[in-house]
């Protein structure tokens, strides 16, 4: 079964393929079709093929011959099983604070509104960076 992989996976290859041109065993013609190969890959068969006739490292992961599942098998239909983290995410308890603190000194709207104020300068940032990785991913490709 040839697992899906993610832009994590693609980036790894991405970059095992730039040192492999810097190293010479790539010309700049091959490492752009090769880049063009990994930034569309699906799955990681697909970035198999990219890197089968290079040396290490290749960026993907390697076989461990345990048979363990990955970490995102799918197990039957509406039963992906995959890691969890425990305990809500990181801005929860920042947001949490950041309400009481605004509702001890100035009244319960003006909590609320200073979390609700916090979480959209969190949610633009998040939107930045987002920018910024499909602009490093788009420059890579290039």
């Amino acid at each position: 079964m040839d697992l899906r992989i993610g832009d994590a996976e693609r980036d790894a290859v991405a970059e095992a393929l730039h040192e492999h041109f810097a190293k010479g065993r790539l010309t700049r013609a091959e490492l752009d079709e090769r880049l063009g190969s990994t930034l569309t890959a699906k799955t990681e068969g697909d970035l198999r093929e990219v890197v089968a006739d290079l040396p290490g490292p290749s960026g993907l992961a390697q076989p461990s011959g345990r048979g363990r599942p990955h970490p995102m098998a799918w197990h039957g239909p509406g039963h992906p099983v995959h890691r969890h983290r425990h305990g809500p995410p990181p801005l929860v308890p920042l947001l949490f604070l950041l309400f009481l603190i605004g509702t001890f000194t100035a009244g319960p709207v003006a909590g609320a509104f200073l979390a609700l104020k916090v979480m959209v300068v969190f949610w633009v940032a998040a939107g930045l960076f987002a920018v910024a990785r499909l602009h490093r991913l788009h420059r890579l490709h290039r």
